[in-house]
């Protein structure tokens, strides 16, 4: 990652590096996860070497061409081009038919995140940053990054937080900051004084997981973290106005909220002080998987490649 880079300067340098590592493996396929712009990126360069594409959490939408940006058209695009598609859920599936993808094509395997949850959460996990945490407080995990949040509606959202902190003495933040010099200087700017607010590194994927499970709940404006904290039983407030999960607010893990002040605080002090409506979210049934996905994705890869 280079300082203030753009989603052209992304995109061009997948597209250009890749070229040495397709030509040197010769994959009979590629597969691709999510809808990042590295995600798109690649599923170009396959598709400029002729390779087969598998496109792993196949299939989610909100529809709107700048919610997610630009992660909406990242994976839509990532979809034209691809050959296999592993959707998580059925509604990612109707999706996918309802865009005319070949049937035969489409396998419903759960997503790949929970899978992870089983091999990377240990009771005796332990980060510095927990050391700084009084034992007793009610500590919140939180990420937020999204291009179309940077700016206003991030610092609203931000002021927003901060209001209930101070307002609870027994509440605490954990918020790994993104890279982003945007989101830098926005945390910095609200949060940077406050004790109780733990401006930290991004993490990696089991450090992120094991301060999940030890969440009372978790505030983002990510995708996968949508699906990766009803498995551990915590609450997810979503800070922005439409998801591509929808599975997860219809089954009750989640709720939009936003950028609005009214609605997160609204929302924060429920689950902070109202035990029926935190359990609610909390004991919900994780609608994203069994665990087994990836066993599901290489039987179909097998399969499909396998008969061509």
């Amino acid at each position: 990652m280079k300082q203030n880079q753009t989603l052209s300067d992304i995109t061009t340098k997948i597209i250009t590096e890749l070229d040495a590592v397709i030509e040197k493996e010769m994959p009979d396929i590629i597969l691709v996860h999510g809808d990042t712009t590295t995600t798109f990126a690649a599923s170009i360069s396959a598709f400029y070497h002729k390779v087969k594409i598998g496109h792993v959490e196949a299939g989610l939408r909100t529809y709107d061409k700048f919610s997610p940006y630009p992660e909406e058209m990242n994976r839509q695009l990532t979809d034209v081009l691809a050959d296999l598609y592993f959707a998580p859920t059925e509604l990612s599936e109707h999706n996918l038919l309802k865009e005319n993808h070949p049937v035969d094509n489409i396998f419903v395997t759960g997503n790949t995140a929970i899978d992870a949850l089983n091999q990377t959460v240990s009771m005796d996990y332990h980060h510095d940053v927990l050391d700084e945490v009084a034992p007793d407080s009610k500590m919140i995990l939180m990420t937020m990054h999204r291009r179309e949040n940077q700016g206003e509606p991030m610092r609203r959202a931000f002021k927003a937080i901060k209001q209930v902190i101070d307002a609870n003495s027994n509440v605490e933040v954990v918020y790994p900051v993104h890279l982003s010099p945007a989101v830098q200087q926005a945390a910095k700017e609200i949060f940077g004084d406050d004790q109780r607010v733990h401006l930290i590194s991004p993490l990696d994927v089991l450090d992120f997981h094991n301060l999940a499970a030890k969440a009372y709940f978790i505030m983002t404006d990510s995708g996968g973290i949508q699906e990766e904290a009803p498995s551990l039983g915590k609450p997810v407030l979503v800070l922005r106005d439409t998801t591509e999960r929808p599975e997860g607010i219809t089954a009750g893990t989640l709720k939009l909220v936003g950028t609005d002040p009214e609605q997160i605080t609204t929302w924060m002090n429920r689950l902070l002080t109202n035990k029926s409506a935190y359990d609610e979210m909390a004991k919900a049934k994780n609608p994203y998987g069994d665990g087994h996905a990836s066993e599901k994705i290489l039987q179909a890869i097998i399969a499909k490649i396998g008969k061509d």
